[in-house]
């Protein structure tokens, strides 16, 4: 069993919308897929579905896409839901 950390995640603009709150602190492991995160996150909040596509992550110094990127993560690091740029044409 992996070990779990806290940490917070930071609601903003449609997320925050649907949440209903601005952030909250949630238990995960420490080594987690991105998109694994994701479905912890909108397990909680079922209304997320809606904007999956239209979201990254903003981790400790990087932006991470709902995929399968490796986060590794410890207690206290603040997780930011942000709108996704648009693609590039």
């Amino acid at each position: 069993m992996a070990p779990r950390c806290q940490v917070e995640v930071l609601y903003f603009a449609k997320s925050a919308e649907i949440t209903g709150i601005r952030s909250e602190t949630i238990s995960v492991p420490q080594e987690i897929k991105a998109l694994q995160l994701w479905n912890e996150i909108e397990t909680r909040h079922s209304g997320l579905a809606d904007v999956r596509n239209q979201v990254i992550f903003a981790v400790p110094q990087e932006c991470v896409e709902l995929g399968d990127q490796l986060l590794l993560l410890q207690s206290g690091d603040e997780i930011a839901i942000i709108r996704a740029p648009p693609p590039h044409h």
